[in-house]
């Protein structure tokens, strides 16, 4: 018996003589063995979220409303924690050739966000949203986590209302869980575009990350390198055109990371569109929901690409206030794999909010990934505004909006395939009130856009939290519409699953596992 193994038995067994074994229970061949048990669903005891870069704009005013839902149940302290810091380095630099000599220039040193720095936004308790204001055009890039009581379910929106000039109209995004993979199908590389990727990595190591970019031919040529090194506990944004001499309207960014994991998000700036947040798209299915165009949606330009080894034939479904139709003349789309398809639905829904569901045409035989997007325009002329709706997950228990106001907002509740009956929860506001809860009954192959309760009794901002109480599947996105100037300034934030529970699976003592028989 070799060192390693006689190490292994001893630590083994010093673990059994305090705490004993516990293996999962289901199931044994041993028949005086206890019945196995299902495991059981706990609140997460810590969560980490990034936000990105604001802007960089002088006229542009950023608010920050952190929330967490009250869970039954939560482990931990008594009083946990919830914070954002400020990131190192969120400096927008302009060209890909500055970042990378930026890069150089502080690849191995560890970020000190945090370490000195007072918490952007903080939470306190549960159920009660906080807000934090600014101004500055310098606003960095947040950090942060959350742990016990405030862990289940943390949700931070970042909104920017940038009153005029390039990169006009309203920016909202949900801060996002660092990650090592993401899609953005809906992404351009077109002179009248200029769209940034930030990566924020939260750690202390460097994160090494892949940027690529696939257009409606395949991927685009790379003209730099497309490795980005994020030093720890820092920012770096990347204009996407300049990592390629191709334009195309339409495009699709991976986002890998080689080593450590990042938060992505992606800015898309219009020079006659407005701008908005482009988020993240679901992982990549055979079936996907985009939930929330609005009723007086002037344009819906639709971007699809198929990251696996087999072309995409999809069927394209709208599901309206009364049931699901077929687009006139966009009935399917044949994505190839590895490119980027599109479809241009106009005003698809001609006056009636709806969502878009893709599922395989040929059947779940000939089903084939695929991520998506939408690129939503609502306004005309030189008063237009977009905002964007990727795909996204459905609603297992809980999803939240976080950033409300007391008018403005417009909560979509798609249920695609079987009927389904949500509890949409209004918490109270930043400055007090108490929560007001509506039951909604979704049918099957529907969406539902209603003006969702608001606190009774209360001011400021508010979240909204849409619990699946039966029924099948369920879908979301907030649109947050905030006219300004005579524009139509609004922006959309899906809202998949808050992930806020874990399943733990039941565990007994089970010393017999440390009789080897001496072998």
């Amino acid at each position: 018996m070799n060192r390693t193994t006689l190490s292994l038995i001893a630590a083994v067994t010093a673990l059994a003589a305090v705490t004993g074994v516990a293996s999962l229970t289901e199931g044994s061949s041993d028949d005086t063995a206890p019945a196995a048990k299902t495991a059981t669903r706990l609140p997460v005891e810590r969560s980490a979220l990034v936000c990105p870069t604001p802007t960089s704009s002088d006229v542009a005013t950023t608010t920050y409303t952190a929330f967490t839902p009250k869970v039954t149940g939560a482990r931990g302290a008594k009083k946990g924690t919830a914070a954002l810091l400020p990131a190192q380095g969120s400096e927008d630099d302009g060209t890909q050739k500055d970042t990378q000599k930026d890069q150089k220039g502080r690849k191995g040193q560890k970020g000190q966000a945090g370490t000195a720095s007072k918490p952007v936004v903080s939470l306190k308790e549960p159920g009660k949203p906080v807000t934090a204001e600014t101004d500055r055009s310098d606003a960095p890039a947040l950090i942060g986590t959350a742990d016990g009581p405030l862990a289940p379910g943390w949700t931070v929106q970042q909104t920017t209302t940038v009153a005029a000039g390039s990169g006009r109209g309203l920016l909202g995004t949900t801060c996002t869980a660092p990650d090592t993979d993401f899609w953005f199908p809906g992404t351009s590389t077109a002179k009248d575009r200029q769209d940034y990727v930030h990566l924020t990595n939260p750690d202390d190591r460097d994160a090494e990350v892949d940027l690529k970019l696939y257009g409606p031919n395949g991927r685009l040529k790379p003209s730099a390198e497309e490795e980005i090194t994020v030093p720890g506990r820092s920012t770096v944004p990347v204009l996407l055109s300049t990592l390629t001499d191709v334009e195309s309207l339409d495009a699709t960014l991976r986002v890998s990371a080689r080593s450590g994991r990042v938060g992505a998000a992606v800015q898309a700036v219009d020079q006659e569109l407005g701008s908005d947040w482009l988020p993240a798209s679901a992982e990549p299915s055979d079936s996907v929901v985009l939930p929330g165009i609005p009723a007086d949606a002037t344009s819906v330009r639709l971007v699809v690409f198929a990251p696996g080894s087999d072309d995409a034939d999809l069927k394209v479904r709208l599901a309206g206030r009364s049931s699901s139709i077929t687009p006139a003349g966009q009935e399917s789309l044949h994505v190839k794999s590895g490119m980027t398809a599109w479809a241009d639905l106009a005003d698809v829904t001609k006056g009636e909010a709806g969502s878009l569901v893709l599922t395989p045409e040929g059947g779940e035989g000939r089903a084939a990934p695929v991520v998506a997007a939408l690129r939503v325009t609502r306004g005309k002329g030189s008063s237009q505004e977009t905002a964007f709706i990727p795909a996204t997950t459905s609603i297992e228990r809980t999803g939240t909006a976080a950033d409300n106001r007391a008018k403005g907002s417009t909560l979509s509740l798609v249920a695609p395939n079987a009927s389904a009956k949500v509890r949409v929860t209004a918490s109270a506001g930043s400055g007090g009130g108490s929560p007001v809860s509506k039951t909604y009954d979704i049918k099957g192959g529907t969406t539902q856009a209603v003006e969702p309760p608001r606190p009774s009794s209360g001011r400021g901002g508010y979240a909204l939290t849409v619990e699946r109480i039966s029924g099948g599947p369920v879908y979301a996105s907030r649109m947050l519409a905030l006219p300004q100037g005579g524009i139509p300034m609004f922006t959309i934030q899906p809202l998949p699953d808050d992930r806020g529970t874990v399943a733990v699976p039941a565990a007994r003592q089970d010393l017999s596992l440390l009789n080897d028989g001496g072998q």
